[in-house]
């Protein structure tokens, strides 16, 4: 049984993060837990658990939002009890900030949040605050539109270095369930080669975990085009990896991922060292 971590912003819920959750465990039982957060208004909630100078800051939680958490709490735990599944919520969220759900990511084996309504008080973008739990989250991360089809195929996404294949490994580690299903392994070209960076290796790992795959080049520019290739496949679920833990993702700060990210069209899984 998998322990997934399902975040919501306290005032907003997202139906389709909480609809990816009960998918999941239609498809084998999970423990989900519920983390309600204050509403987003900084990008740097993180910094004091980091050990940086200068006074703690927590937002603060008005009166009418705190109401506001308890309702979505209470939906969260009727749905849960209407489907079936196990589920936790932390008695502590009406505190709860970037670092306390960096701590939460530590004990999981997945986090879930919903593209669109997460962020909607700061503008529907891919932003700062995004980048900062995708990079500093303990365990995968998929983030999930409101309005999409459940996936019935993957696409990993490959470039030849170590964090794609991590990636690829994660995903086929925690959903073996989901690696049964039609899977495409798509090369993005680097410095013009079509050459498939360790393809023998990539190769012999990949067919292990994923029965039904299928190897494929693009040769279009990835900065450019990949989103709206991607954005353009039907009930498709992208996977994608980072560069490390010095620097923000590149591949999230590049377009290859942030595109399909906000076009709320798609899930993406997305995992780091």
């Amino acid at each position: 049984m998998k322990k997934i971590l399902l975040a919501f912003d306290g005032t907003h819920f997202s139906n389709g993060a909480f609809e990816f959750a009960r998918w999941l465990n239609e498809t084998e039982p999970v423990l989900v837990t519920g983390a309600f957060l204050p509403q987003a208004q900084a990008a740097n909630m993180w910094s004091y658990a980091d050990g940086m100078s200068g006074p703690m800051f927590v937002p603060l939680v008005e009166e009418r939002d705190t109401e506001v958490m308890k309702a979505n709490i209470s939906k969260f735990e009727t749905l849960c009890r209407k489907h079936n599944i196990e589920y936790r919520v932390h008695e502590d969220t009406f505190d709860f900030a970037l670092p306390e759900l960096k701590a939460e990511t530590r004990f999981a084996d997945v986090l879930i949040i919903g593209s669109e309504v997460f962020y909607e008080n700061l503008g529907g973008k891919l932003n700062d605050y995004l980048h900062d739990v995708l990079h500093k989250a303990e365990c995968p991360v998929i983030v999930v539109p409101e309005n999409y089809a459940f996936p019935k195929t993957n696409v990993l996404c490959y470039d030849g270095s170590d964090s794609s294949v991590y990636a690829i490994k994660q995903f086929a580690y925690i959903f073996p369930e989901l690696a049964k299903q039609p899977t495409m392994l798509v090369y993005i070209h680097k410095d013009g080669t079509n050459n498939l960076p360790q393809q023998v290796n990539i190769e012999e790992l990949t067919a292990r975990h994923f029965s039904d795959l299928t190897l494929m080049k693009l040769d279009m520019s990835a900065d450019k085009h990949f989103g709206t290739w991607m954005n353009n496949r039907e009930a498709a679920m992208l996977v994608a990896g980072s560069f490390g833990r010095s620097a923000l993702s590149e591949l999230v700060r590049k377009s290859l991922v942030k595109d399909v990210i906000t076009e709320h069209k798609l899930p993406v899984f997305i995992a780091h060292r």
